[in-house]
C-alpha cells in the first residue's frame, strides 16, 4: 500500500514538472512583442499597421511575399483604419503589448525614443549588404535619426515607409474644355495668376444662379503650408522655440487662403462643402485644382476625365513650396525576435521586390531612388508628370512644422481655432496676434517635457 502511493505522489510529481517544463518552452509572452519561437522552429512577428483599402491590400501580398521568402517567420497582421490607429497604438504601449513591427509618426520618434520604445536599427543596417541607404531618399531616412538631442542626426530608429510629396494636381480635361492654356509644368504660377485662372474655372454650368463648377478647394490642414512657405513665412523660428505665425508674411498668405473663397469665390463656401465636399466635387469632374500625393493614384486611375501635377502658385519667394510627408516603420525594443523583426521592416522599405510590389499597386512613389527616376519617366501611366512628385522630395518639399518638437499640440492648436478666419468673420492678421500666445504656451510646455523625458 505504501510503495503504490509512493508510486502515485512520484508520478504526480512528473506530470507537474513536464507541464511546467512545457508552459516555459513555449516563450509566448504577447506583452513582449514578438513571440519568438512558437514550438514548430517557426519565429513569429506581428505587423501592426493602417491604410486604405488598396494600401492594405497590396501591403498584405508583400508580407505574404515575405514569408515566402522567409520560411522560418510567420507575420500576424493587425491593421485599423486611420483614424483609429495612433489611439490603438498608444493603448498597445500602455498596456505592454506593443507589435514587433509598427507605423510610427515621425513627430513622435523623439518620445519613443526617450522612453524606450524603438529599437535603435543602426547596427543591423550596418551589418546588413542588401540594404543600401544611398539609394534611398535622405528626406526619409533623416527624418528617423536621432542623436538624443537633435532629430535628423545620429542613429536611425525608423525606416521610411514612404515618402509621400503632397502636389498640386490640375483638371486637364476641364482646362481644354474651357479653352484655357495648359498650365507650365516647370514654373510657378504667381498668386495673382492662379486667382485669374480659378476665376475662368468658376462657373454656373446649369443656369440655377449658383456655381457647380470651382476652380480649387483645399483644406486648410493640408494646403495652408504652401501658401506660407512660398511667402516666406513659418510657424516656427528655426531654433525651433518660438512660434512665428504673428509675421505679417504670414498673416497675408493666410488672407490670400481665406479670400480664395470669402472675396474671389473661386472655392465652395462651408455651406457648400457640407452638401458635397472637395474631394467629392474632384472626383466628379467639378474642380479645377486639387491636391494629389502618390497616396492617391490607384483611387485616381478611374477618374472620369485626366488629370496631372504642377507646381504649387508661389508666394512673394517666387518659389513654389509644399510638404512631404512619411510614416515610419519602426522595431519594438521589447521585440522576442529583433533580427526577423527588422528584416520585414527592410523588406518593406529598401527591398526591390518588396517596393516593385507596392509601386505596382500605384499606393506610393519608389523609396530606391534609382527605382523612382525610372518609374517618373513612364509618361504613359497617370499621372503624367509623375516627375514633379520626386522634385518635391529633393527640392521644394518640407516636413510638417510639428515634427520638429516633441509633441505637436501647439501646432495642432492653430486649425482648431481656424474657423472664423475662413468664414471672414475675423482677419488673418487678428487671428495670428490673438492666436501667438495660445501656441508659444503649448510650445513651451513641450519644450519642457522633451527635457524632462531626457531625465
Amino acid at each position: 500500500m505504501l510503495k503504490k502511493k509512493s508510486w502515485f505522489v512520484l508520478t504526480s510529481l512528473i506530470l507537474v514538472l513536464s507541464l511546467v517544463l512545457a508552459g516555459c518552452g513555449g516563450s509566448k509572452n504577447a506583452n513582449s512583442g514578438g513571440k519568438g519561437d512558437s514550438g514548430s522552429g517557426n519565429k513569429e512577428l506581428t505587423f501592426m499597421f493602417r491604410g486604405g483599402p488598396d494600401e492594405q491590400t497590396a501591403y498584405k501580398n508583400v508580407v505574404k511575399k515575405f514569408e515566402d521568402d522567409h520560411p522560418g517567420v510567420k507575420v500576424k497582421i493587425i491593421v485599423t483604419a486611420a483614424d483609429q490607429y495612433a489611439t490603438k497604438l498608444k493603448a498597445a504601449i500602455t498596456g505592454n503589448k506593443m507589435p514587433d513591427v509598427f507605423y510610427f509618426e515621425s513627430g513622435d520618434l523623439k518620445a519613443y525614443v526617450n522612453s524606450g520604445i524603438l529599437l535603435n536599427l543602426t547596427p543591423y543596417l550596418d551589418k546588413n549588404e542588401k540594404v543600401d541607404l544611398n539609394n534611398i531618399w535622405k528626406y526619409g531616412i533623416d527624418l528617423y535619426r536621432y542623436d538624443g538631442n537633435m532629430a535628423g542626426q545620429g542613429d536611425i530608429y525608423g525606416m521610411p515607409k514612404d515618402v509621400g510629396p503632397f502636389a498640386l494636381g490640375y483638371n486637364k480635361t476641364m482646362f481644354e474644355k474651357e479653352g484655357i492654356p495648359l498650365p507650365d509644368k516647370d514654373k510657378p504660377m504667381t498668386w495673382d495668376e492662379f486667382v485669374d485662372i480659378n476665376k475662368k474655372l468658376t462657373k454656373d454650368t446649369n443656369g440655377d444662379g449658383k456655381p457647380d463648377q470651382y476652380g480649387s478647394g483645399f483644406n486648410v490642414n493640408w494646403a495652408l503650408q504652401s501658401f506660407v512657405w512660398s511667402n516666406g513665412a513659418d510657424w516656427i523660428d528655426e531654433t525651433k522655440t518660438k512660434v512665428t505665425i504673428d509675421d505679417p508674411k504670414f498673416a497675408e498668405a493666410l488672407q490670400y487662403f481665406a479670400d480664395l473663397q470669402n472675396v474671389h469665390k473661386v472655392t465652395p463656401s462651408i455651406e457648400d462643402s457640407q452638401t458635397l465636399d472637395t474631394y467629392q466635387r474632384w472626383m466628379k469632374g467639378e474642380m479645377g485644382f486639387f491636391p494629389v500625393g502618390p497616396w492617391d493614384m490607384s483611387t485616381y486611375e478611374t477618374l472620369p476625365f485626366n488629370y496631372d501635377l504642377i507646381p504649387y502658385p508661389a508666394g512673394s519667394t517666387g518659389k513654389s513650396a509644399t510638404w512631404t510627408g512619411s510614416l515610419g516603420i519602426g522595431v519594438s525594443s521589447k521585440s522576442k525576435a529583433p533580427e526577423e523583426a527588422v528584416e520585414l521592416v527592410n523588406y518593406l522599405t529598401a527591398s526591390r521586390e518588396g517596393m516593385e510590389q507596392l509601386v505596382n499597386a500605384k499606393v506610393q512613389i519608389p523609396n530606391l531612388i534609382d527605382m523612382a527616376q525610372e518609374w517618373a519617366k513612364n509618361s504613359t501611366t497617370k499621372p503624367a508628370n509623375k516627375e514633379e512628385f520626386l522634385q518635391i522630395v529633393e527640392d521644394y518639399g518640407r516636413v510638417l512644422p510639428g515634427h520638429y518638437t516633441y509633441n505637436a499640440e501647439w501646432y495642432n492648436l492653430f486649425f482648431t481655432d481656424i474657423q472664423p478666419v475662413l468664414d471672414g468673420k475675423i482677419t488673418a492678421e487678428q487671428y495670428v496676434k490673438e492666436e501667438q500666445p495660445k501656441m508659444q504656451k503649448l510650445l513651451d510646455k513641450a519644450i519642457e517635457q522633451e527635457k524632462k523625458s531626457k531625465k
